[in-house]
């Protein structure tokens, strides 16, 4: 991590603080802040993957308020969360059951007494262990109590940054991990 100061030389006198990381040339680029094209502040390690959290733990790779570094599933969530909350509890969960079956059960919590983020504080809990991420900014079913729609856009955001493909499942996830791109032999020469 680096920390650079400059003088901006203008009336204030106040230096210009800037903060980021070094990075290896084929590193991911950190999430940045759309309005203003700086990195996000973390303590997430882009180059490692790793991040400097508490107790051995990692921190997310984006805020839990930024939500609309992903405009897209920003709506979604917005509009209908148990299609965002579908396809985290189908990844979280390993492939059983399917995201269908977690988004309507998240939809009948929801429409048949409003505990749908009791449910879902249960699959950040287990977000969280699988990767060993803080639990931050408070606890699990806090987050997803105050603000739910955040929370599932946080999560959605932190397995699509960990090289998962939201829209295919888990299972062909785990076939494209798996898959071994074969190179075709070369032909010899050719004769006449």
């Amino acid at each position: 991590m680096y920390t650079s100061y400059e003088n901006t030389g203008n009336n204030n006198n106040a230096p210009k603080f800037t903060q980021g990381q070094h990075q290896h040339p084929s590193a991911p680029n950190p999430p940045t802040n759309i309005a203003h094209g700086q990195p996000y502040p973390s303590q997430y390690n882009y180059s490692t993957g790793r991040g400097g959290g508490s107790n051995g733990s990692t921190a997310w790779s984006t805020g839990l308020c930024h939500c609309c570094d992903d405009p897209a599933n920003c709506l979604v969530t917005t509009f209908c969360p148990c299609i965002t909350f579908g396809q985290i509890a189908e990844l979280v969960n390993r492939g059983e059951p399917g995201c269908a079956v977690s988004g309507t059960i998240y939809a009948i919590l929801m429409a048949f007494g409003g505990v749908a983020c009791l449910y879902s504080c249960f699959f950040r809990s287990r977000l969280r262990g699988q990767y060993g991420l803080d639990e931050s900014p408070s606890a699990d079913c806090l987050v997803h109590f105050c603000c739910e729609p955040c929370a599932l856009c946080q999560e959605y955001r932190e397995l699509k940054n960990r090289g998962l493909d939201m829209g295919i499942g888990w299972q062909a996830n785990m076939e494209r991990q798996s898959r071994v791109e074969t190179v075709a032999p070369t032909a010899g020469f050719m004769t006449r």
